[in-house]
């Protein structure tokens, strides 16, 4: 990937983030944690990789996301404010009564392909819209974003089972292997490791992928381009609060919000992040 690319791709996750850290803040609740660890992926696909257009949100032949951990909506409002979808102001109304941005997604939200917020239920819609592009013969790709604490619900792996039945090769699923969940460490709740492997039995290909390193997620949907007749499993190894030092793998950040000092304190240091990389 050129370079100059690679830092407009890290100064607009920068910004991401920050829109994650508004949010939140001026919610007063919410989950920061998860949301921070997919503001990469999220930035790649909706800068560099998805047909999507702002100006029209519901084209029939846009790539379709849905993001089944949905309690991590504050990452994909950022990055669809960020993407022009709607005014990054949105963002500080976030969870408000009347607002546009609920604690979830919402699909009248403008770039939202998908109500989600219950954990499994994301993926098997995803593989409906998979399925309805195949039988159309249509073009667009269908991405879903899960996280690896989701992945302990059944339905899941009946999708997965589905999805390999189908071969439905448009549908690249993207797992967020930060290894926390709300109770704790994944290992310590239900672990459902080895991941690559379980998803390599259900019959679909696998992709492991550094979620902080552009030039990996650009290799791994690369890679998914290539691949027919399966389902794409890009497992994302990522950490979760990245980009905030207090934040980076503690638990404790995954459904609390920042308060007046620590919102103060991410945002200077994103705003260092920021300012190095357009320096």
């Amino acid at each position: 990937m050129d370079e100059l690319t690679k830092k407009q791709l890290q100064a607009a996750a920068c910004r991401v983030r920050m829109g994650v850290v508004e949010g939140t803040y001026h919610a007063k609740s919410g989950h920061p944690g998860g949301s921070l660890s997919i503001c990469d992926v999220l930035t790649y696909l909706y800068f560099a990789k998805l047909h999507v257009d702002p100006k029209q949100p519901d084209m029939l032949d846009r790539d379709r996301l849905v993001l089944s951990k949905g309690h991590c909506a504050p990452a994909l409002y950022s990055v669809l404010a960020q993407r022009g979808f709607f005014p990054t102001e949105e963002l500080q109304h976030l969870r408000h009564i009347g607002a546009l941005l609920q604690g979830h997604p919402c699909i009248h939200i403008p770039g939202v392909d998908m109500s989600s917020g219950s954990l499994g239920q994301g993926i098997s819609a995803a593989c409906g819209m998979a399925l309805a592009a195949k039988i159309d013969h249509a073009a667009y790709k269908v991405y879903a974003i899960l996280g690896d604490g989701e992945i302990e619900e059944g339905q899941v792996w009946e999708a997965a089972m589905f999805a390999s039945q189908y071969q439905l090769d448009t549908l690249v699923a993207i797992v967020d292997n930060n290894g926390l969940q709300i109770d704790g460490k994944l290992s310590d709740v239900c672990s459902p490791k080895p991941i690559p492997e379980k998803f390599e039995a259900f019959g679909w290909h696998v992709i492991i992928m550094d979620a902080h390193d552009f030039d990996s997620i650009d290799a791994a949907f690369q890679e998914a381009e290539t691949i027919v007749k399966k389902p794409v499993a890009i497992i994302q190894k990522s950490t979760k609060g990245k980009g905030i030092s207090f934040m980076e793998n503690q638990v404790g950040w995954h459904g609390k919000a920042p308060n007046k000092d620590e919102y103060e304190k991410a945002m200077a240091e994103l705003s260092a992040q920021l300012n190095e990389l357009e320096g």
